[in-house]
Formats: C-alpha cells, structure tokens, sequence
C-alpha cells in the first residue's frame, strides 16, 4: 500500500511539472514573438530594481495598509514552500515529517510559524475577496476585468483559504494521533501546534482510523491542490509571482517617458542629406514596418509586460484620461496585447507558423480612440508594482497609424505641418519665434 502512494504521488508530480514546464516553453515562445531588443547593461541597477521591486515590492507601500495585506500572502507563497519541500520528500519516499528528526529544536517553530503564516493568508485573502465584491472600488468594477478577469482573482483567492485550511486540518488531525499514540504517528511526535490545536475540540469523537483517514485526505488535497496551483497560475494573472523578477531585471533604465529613436528613419534622413553614404552603404534595408501593427512588430520587452501585469488596475486609476472619461485603460492595453499573443501562439502550434487571420493589435484588439486618448504622462507607469510600461506600447502603436497610415487627428496634422515648416509647433514663420519674449 505504502509504494503504492509513493508510485502514485511520483506520477502526479511528474505530470504536474511536466505540464507546467510545457506551457512555461509556449509562454517563452509568446514573449520572443516580438523583436530583439538588447537589455543587459547597468547590471547592479537591474539587480536592485529586483531586490526593491519584485522582493521587496516597494511601489506597493504607496499604500501601506494594502502594501502590508500583500506582503502577507506573498511571504506566506515564499516561505510555506519550505513546508511544501518537507510534504513532496515525504511523498516520494514514504516518510512522514521527514525533517523532524533532524531538527527537533527547530521544528515546531518552523511550523508554528508556517501556522501563523496560514493564519494570516486566510483572514488577507477574506479582506481582498471583501475589498473586490463588496466594497465599491472601481478599478474593480471596470469594464476591463468583466468576466474571466474578476473569475480569476476570486478563484485565486478561494484557492488560497482552501490550501491553508487543509494545511491546518492535516495538522490538527495529526497531532491529535499523536497523543492518541495511535500507528506510525507515535513514532514522530512534533508536539501540538499553536494554531491548529484549537482545531482538536473539533475532532475529538472521531476514532482514530477516521481521524487517519482525514488526515490522508487532507495531506492529499493539500499537496494535490498545490500541483494543480502550480499549473493555473501560467494561465492567470498570478503569472506575475514569477515573471515579477525578470520583469524586474530586464526594466529600461532610460528616463521615464523618454522616446525611442528608429534607426530606420534616422538611417532614411541621414541619406536623404548625404546621398553618397547611401551609394557607399553595404547594410542599406528598407523598414519592414515602421511602429507596431501587431504583437510582432513590438520588442520582447513590451510582450514580457504584458505576460507581468497583475490586473491590479492601478494604472487605470492613475490614468487622467481615464479618469475624465475616455475609453483607454492601460490595463486593458496589457491584457489586450496579451491576448493577442496567445492566439498567435495557438495558431502555431496549430499550423506550425504564423498564418494572416485578418486580426492585428491595433484595430481590432485595441482601437485607434484608446491609443490616441493617451497623454504619455507616464502615470501608468509609475502606479504599476512592478513597472510595466503601457505608454511604449501606445506610443509604437500610434507611429504606426501616423507614419504608414497617415492617420491623425486634425489638431496633430496641423502640429506636425508646422514643425516641418516652421521648426515649432506652432504657425509662426522661424524669424518670429522668438518674438514672444518682446516686452
């Protein structure tokens, strides 16, 4: 019986991380749809931004009080997997608290702390799940997360109650066994854990075989719910506990709102002025695009954001365009861009390449109106946790419908004639530019 659940919890490990690893290997692929980009300078500063961004998650302190609710599960997700270490050696091998004998000093805080830890996801994840269908907050109850989105985070965050109220109940119930000196749970007594024996009262009229069997049921869920845990976060927005740090790393260090140049144009300008270096030029290519179309035309780095964003949807409510009423949502930029990365990604593994479907970023995912809404103010990027920047994306959009689509607003046409013309953006003529200053 014991090999067994050894064979079978080495077949669902197996599965679990083989399937994870698959779509982790699709998701690879998705980001690296877009262009080359080269972000591996300043490597001291990029490992700060890790440490204090993704670690140590100092935007979230914006708001402490949220900030320090975070903190909680996010703590709870990095140091219960110490606990989680201990479950999958008992799995493969057969034992049963495999580090107590090692460490009986150490143990029961160990766990006591794993407890309190538990504790305080449980009563968290009640705040959040209060604070997003009770509490009228609207970056909540926008139009963006309508649907599979708001599913999403209350699934999460029911998942999480659950795992942590099965890891108390194996332990209360284990425990109990101990006293009851009952089988091979008197051969490894831990002690009675803080939190989980005020669970005992609870369980004292069961026999001791009923209580073994819960206590089986609940290490099996426990750890069985972990596996599948693992498996939907690359599908949801969670995804961001992992894709955080390289997020993190991989940051442009340019000054916020700083434009790119495009080699491309500067090239097609300098041999405009000096035709002889056109002649003498052995590496002369036309553009293939000039701006973004679609998720290919935009830079790994702007995929990798998107694959980041927690939908938490400070950037729209730090957007002064969304706040006075038009459409865009930075938020809905990234889950937009997002999107259109998987269907491209599913139409390859489909065709075994990429194939026109009539579908790109712009037009049909994100409209013309969202994009030209956009002050590029970066307050969206300053909002986000863990700096995701929605303006380079905007901003590669619009160059596309204004530079291969001649589509602009009025107002820019007349801005972009004057500069052209009069070297300002205004219609005066260049001697007069100056004349303002008079008096």
């Amino acid at each position: 019986m014991e090999i067994l659940q050894q064979i079978l919890f080495l077949a669902l490990a197996s599965l679990s991380i083989y399937l994870f690893l698959k779509r982790a290997k699709r998701i690879k692929k998705n980001i690296f749809l877009g262009q080359p980009e080269m972000l591996n300078d300043r490597p001291l500063t990029r490992w700060k931004n890790v440490v204090m961004l993704a670690l140590g998650q100092q935007k979230m302190f914006n708001n402490p009080t949220v900030a320090i609710l975070h903190l909680i599960i996010y703590l709870g997700f990095l140091i219960i997997n110490i606990e989680l270490l201990e479950i999958i050696i008992d799995g493969l091998f057969g034992t049963h608290r495999v580090f107590l004998p090692y460490i009986p000093g150490i143990y029961p805080i160990l766990i006591n702390s794993f407890e309190t830890l538990a504790v305080s996801i449980i009563f968290v994840c009640f705040v959040f799940l209060i604070r997003r269908n009770i509490m009228h907050i609207q970056r909540f109850r926008s139009l963006d997360l309508k649907g599979w989105p708001f599913r999403d985070a209350n699934l999460i965050l029911i998942a999480e109650i659950v795992l942590m109220a099965l890891f108390l109940k194996m332990n209360a119930t284990d425990t109990l066994l101990q006293q009851r000196g009952y089988g091979n749970y008197a051969n490894h007594l831990s002690g009675s854990f803080y939190f989980s024996s005020f669970l005992h009262p609870f369980f004292e009229g069961y026999t001791n075989e009923t209580l073994a069997m819960i206590e089986r049921t609940c290490w099996w869920l426990h750890i069985a719910g972990i596996f599948a845990f693992l498996n939907y976060l690359p599908w949801s927005k969670h995804l961001h506990i992992v894709l955080a740090f390289p997020n993190a790393y991989f940051k442009r260090l340019d000054t916020p709102g700083k434009l790119s140049n495009m080699p491309s144009v500067q090239q097609e300008v300098q041999f405009a002025f000096n035709p002889e270096l056109a002649a003498a030029s052995s590496s002369l290519q036309a553009p293939t695009r000039f701006g973004a179309r679609d998720v290919q035309d935009l830079g790994w780095k702007n995929l990798l954001d998107a694959y980041s964003c927690t939908e938490c949807g400070r950037c729209t409510d730090a957007c002064p365009a969304s706040k006075t009423g038009k459409l865009l949502s930075p938020r809905k930029i990234m889950m937009q861009t997002r999107d259109r990365s998987e269907e491209i990604g599913r139409m390859i593994d489909k065709n075994g390449r990429f194939e026109e479907d009539g579908k790109f970023l712009l037009g049909t995912y994100i409209s013309e109106e969202e994009i030209r809404a956009c002050t590029t103010c970066n307050a969206c990027v300053e909002a986000c946790p863990v700096s995701i920047n929605p303006v380079d994306i905007i901003v590669q959009l619009r160059r596309y419908l204004i530079m291969e689509q001649s589509s602009a607003p009025q107002e820019w046409t007349m801005m972009f004639g004057n500069i052209e013309n009069n070297y300002a953006p205004w219609k005066f003529s260049p001697d007069q530019r100056t004349a303002w200053m008079n008096g």
